[in-house]
């Protein structure tokens, strides 16, 4: 009963994220596929995730696995399920032991199988500005070079819930994901992350 509440509970999810956001998709120079890749995007909101994820194509939306701030969505039983109803990987980086990092969860948690929707800022930035990213996405390129890496920039979900507020504003939003990158061999971290970052950024005037 609880698998298949989730799945209720996801197709609701779904159908009320493209209403409050009422999002269109663009794939630029990159095409909807099923294998192993990272979607990284730029972090606005805590509807970031679900979004994103509503978004994917349904076969692609079933073997992708948002990564989401636990203290947020583990805060109650109610967004613990429906983190779980979305599929998400709740990581607390305050709970991971030294010898287990959050890169080496996440990799260990999608196997040979599920792909990942992560946030490299870290943090949400209310008025839409992107920070620097951090190492994470870097240490996950070196340890899985064998995922696509694909920016996504997503626009005006910071208006939908603004930090604070609990019911969202129903606003139109756009999703761009772009064509996949990878880490090159020898890259420094810095250079890595710039020019991560820079492709993000660069799908903001696709």
């Amino acid at each position: 009963m609880s698998d298949m509440m989730s799945k209720v509970t996801g197709n609701t999810i779904i159908l009320l994220a493209r209403f409050f956001s009422g999002y269109t998709v663009r794939w630029v120079d990159c095409q909807p596929d099923t294998c192993q890749r990272v979607y990284f995007a730029n972090h606005t909101s805590h509807l970031d995730a679900v979004v994103l994820w509503s978004a994917l194509p349904t076969e692609i939306r079933n073997l992708t696995r948002p990564v989401a701030a636990k203290d947020y969505w583990g805060k109650t039983r109610w967004k613990r399920f429906l983190a779980k109803s979305f599929n998400a990987m709740l990581i607390d980086r305050r709970e991971i032991k030294v010898h287990q990092s959050p890169v080496d969860l996440m990799i260990r948690e999608i196997g040979d199988l599920y792909s990942l929707i992560v946030f490299p800022e870290g943090s949400r930035a209310d008025d839409g500005t992107m920070g620097e990213f951090k190492s994470g996405i870097y240490h996950l390129a070196k340890k899985r070079p064998d995922l696509e890496l694909v920016p996504v920039y997503m626009e005006n979900l910071n208006r939908i819930l603004p930090r604070g507020e609990v019911m969202p504003v129903p606003l139109l939003s756009s999703i761009t994901i772009g064509n996949p990158i990878w880490l090159e061999a020898g890259e420094p971290k810095t250079e890595f992350l710039n020019r991560a970052r820079e492709a993000v950024r660069a799908l903001r005037d696709a």
